[in-house]
């Protein structure tokens, strides 16, 4: 099982302890274009502009103000900086050393700065989203495309992946043909009618997530052991959990909630 995630928009920065080690990061195929990144990142967030190339608000030039001293900063472990409301249903930093190894084997957020980190990596918090075209790199998705294959493909092989990740960060890879392949669409049922919620969607994955982790038995490896999982939480947390056939090699787990 290998489960994707966004990394959350809001983090949460250390207060103390050492800087990012990059090469003591998951994945050291990564170190040489995530240091291209990071270096891109601060200079960008130096600029007098910089609010614009990162496309964020005022309210935010503390977080691009950080970026240029993040190889300065405190880091701690990427589950306590991921924060927001799927990280905080998945607390992926109140496990039991069992269920924490089990999420550092198979739990990776997909990142603009890091290309991916398992929840034991140790980052400081920083600013940063897939879909900038960060000055000195480019379109950050297709950058990091290449370098994601050679690390998550192997993960993935012959194992189910369960992607909760958003549309930008979908971009930046996507399992091969063949891979059994589910992303996570959340439906609210209301008055016998069921629609798209988004909100609330992230809080569902990160109830999905939880349960992938700290349930008894066996990690689900095909699609239909993943639906199966999900159904665990009908009655609870879902009203309804079906299996559809999607587009492009992906399945499709549709989670109902009031």
């Amino acid at each position: 099982m290998l489960i994707l995630l966004p990394p959350s928009e809001g983090k949460s920065p250390a207060t103390a302890g050492t800087p990012v080690d990059l090469a003591a990061l998951s994945a050291p195929s990564l170190t040489r274009h995530r240091t291209k990144v990071l270096r891109a990142l601060a200079k960008a967030s130096a600029r007098k502009n910089a609010l614009e190339v990162l496309g964020v608000g005022p309210s935010l030039a503390e977080d691009v103000a950080r970026n240029t001293r993040l190889d300065s900063e405190p880091a701690a472990r990427a589950a306590a900086v991921y924060t927001g409301v799927l990280y905080a249903a998945a607390g992926l930093d109140d496990l039991t050393a069992e269920q924490s190894a089990l999420a550092a084997a198979t739990v990776r957020t997909v990142s603009a700065l890091w290309g991916a980190v398992s929840p034991t990596d140790v980052i400081p918090a920083y600013r940063l989203s897939m879909g900038t075209d960060l000055p000195g790199v480019g379109p950050l998705a297709p950058t990091w495309r290449p370098h994601l294959e050679k690390v998550l493909s192997p993960l993935a092989a012959g194992d189910a992946v369960v992607d909760c990740r958003s549309a930008a960060y979908l971009a930046a890879w996507k399992p091969a043909k063949g891979t059994d392949w589910v992303t996570v669409r959340v439906l609210r049922e209301l008055d016998g009618k069921r629609s798209v919620v988004s909100h609330n969607a992230k809080h569902t994955r990160g109830v999905l997530t939880r349960h992938l982790l700290t349930r008894a038995g066996e990690q689900p490896r095909t699609a239909e052991e993943v639906l199966k999982a999900a159904h665990e939480l009908v009655g609870g947390a879902l009203l309804d959990a079906t299996l559809l056939d999607g587009k492009n090699g992906a399945s499709t787990l549709e989670l109902v909630v009031v």
